[in-house]
């Protein structure tokens, strides 16, 4: 594509957030340019399965639908413990159920149902097809027709400066290694984070970089962080990912394959025992009702595993699930793959699977040497009808008894993260005193610090896929009024 040499509006990043903005900026009469590092269009938000409003239409349909705005306001305030700012989540709120349902429904996009996830409130308004429809389908085709350039394998390697304003982007195409530069007046950053840069994981999370499993496009790597920190601004509100419990580790095979596996939907969602490095059980199972405090119970040990028998193999696989798999694209009500999985994985001697006639040798194999006594008191619990541990519901206490015996190794799986920058009721990004750096802007993931205290919400599911959707917008509109 031959590109222009000025553009109203330049946006790094094609995903959820980029996307959206690039579409509502061109229907505005920008000239707009998306620029995509990638291949492809859409990054980590082709797989969003819903966003987070309060008040829509489709929620009034639903007769235990009782959430005010004032009431979501508090309970987000409340959940990160005043770390998130108010008037960022009031102005949200306000906004969601018109930008995220309405807006997005007329322009073509398709919803099947607004559910609640675990423990969590009414929010969840679900896509047919996903983020990749939302993205592929409705955003980018639209934004296009508005007359929007849009590149992929493209990176911005750095953000041109005078007088302390951001009045452009170097461009370096991956497929040639051919540099150039493009002017912009507004230009929006929209890289979705840094989940897959180690290093900015290691300096600035307390999270176990090795055991943090990203499942995502891989492509977060704070591009846009770092563009905008050589540039000034003010680096604000890391630390927190969206942990969403375990994942299965192996390093042999792509992350992203056991996304929906069943073996992996029911080792870390159908409440089974879960123990340490040395075979303990250290946490009550339920806590998987908020994914991502589950994901922080799990950071405290060592190493994770999840142990299970044949018959809860064969219970899952003919008879029922034990609770709805909510984080999983499951929406059957067995396994029916179950043991064809276990059996696959093992004859290709998977390192995170481990087979044994009985615990006592499980235990040898894997050296946890408290996992016997581990599962005998579980089991005696689970018989007597009652956790004198932690209190899990004893129908979810399901013993360990008919052999053979199964062990799954895993990490703590994420999807994103939140933060990096800082920014006003405008998304212009602030530098270290606080002042809009003029030109520059910031959506989606790269801003969502401003939402969150240490721990990621599903209490209000789809709280960071719907902010990419009102952010992206948002920006758009508050840039063609200037």
């Amino acid at each position: 594509m031959s590109l222009k040499n000025n553009y109203d509006v330049i946006i790094i990043g094609g995903g959820a957030s980029g996307l959206v903005a690039a579409y509502e900026a061109a229907h505005n009469s920008q000239s707009v340019l998306v620029v995509e590092k990638g291949h492809n269009l859409g990054g980590s938000g082709n797989y969003i399965e819903g966003a987070f409003a309060v008040d829509s239409f489709m929620q009034k349909k639903h007769a235990d639908y009782h959430l005010t705005k004032e009431a979501a306001l508090n309970e987000e305030l409340n959940y990160s413990h005043y770390k998130a700012d108010t008037n960022t989540w009031k102005q949200y709120i306000d906004g969601s159920a018109d930008i995220i349902i309405k807006w997005l429904k007329d322009l073509g996009v398709e919803y099947f149902d607004v559910e609640p996830l675990g423990s969590g409130a009414r929010t969840w308004h679900l896509f047919k097809c996903r983020g990749d429809a939302v993205i592929n389908k409705v955003l980018a085709p639209k934004a296009k027709e508005n007359g929007a350039d849009i590149v992929t394998s493209t990176e911005v390697t750095k953000l041109i400066t005078e007088n302390g304003a951001v009045t452009g982007v170097e461009l370096k195409n991956l497929e040639n290694n051919e540099v150039s530069t493009v002017n912009g007046k507004h230009i929006i950053l929209a890289t979705g984070g840094y989940l897959n840069n180690k290093k900015l994981i290691a300096d600035y999370t307390n999270y176990d970089a090795n055991q943090l499993i990203p499942v995502n496009s891989n492509k977060n790597t704070g591009d846009g962080l770092s563009l905008a920190w050589n540039a000034g601004a003010q680096r604000y509100a890391m630390g927190m990912a969206m942990l969403f419990g375990g994942y299965i580790k192996d390093p042999y095979r792509p992350i992203y394959v056991y996304r929906y596996d069943e073996l992996n939907g029911a080792a870390n969602q159908q409440l089974l025992l879960w123990v340490n490095e040395t075979g303990k059980r250290f946490v009550n199972e339920e806590v998987v009702d908020n994914f991502a405090e589950a994901g922080n119970a799990l950071f405290t040990q060592n190493e994770f595993y999840t142990i299970l028998d044949q018959a809860t193999v064969d219970h899952l696989q003919n008879d029922s699930l034990y609770k709805p798999m909510g984080t999983y694209d499951y929406h059957d009500t067995k396994l029916p793959h179950l043991q064809e999985e276990i059996d696959d994985e093992l004859a290709k001697n998977a390192k995170y699977l481990t087979k044994a006639d009985n615990i006592e040798e499980l235990a040898k194999k894997l050296n946890l040497p408290d996992l016997p006594a581990t599962v005998k008191h579980y089991n005696e619990q689970a018989h007597a009808g009652k956790d004198e541990d932690f209190g899990m519901n004893a129908k979810f206490m399901i013993p360990v008894e008919k052999g053979p015996v199964y062990v799954i190794k895993q990490g703590v799986g994420a999807f994103c993260n939140m933060g990096g920058l800082k920014i006003n009721l405008d998304n212009q990004v602030l530098d270290l005193d606080g002042a809009p750096i003029k030109g520059l802007y910031a959506v989606g993931n790269d801003t969502a610090g401003m939402l969150i205290g240490d721990t990621y919400g599903p209490n209000m599911p789809g709280t960071k896929a719907g902010y990419c959707f009102f952010s992206g917008k948002h920006v758009a509109d508050v840039i063609s009024e200037k």
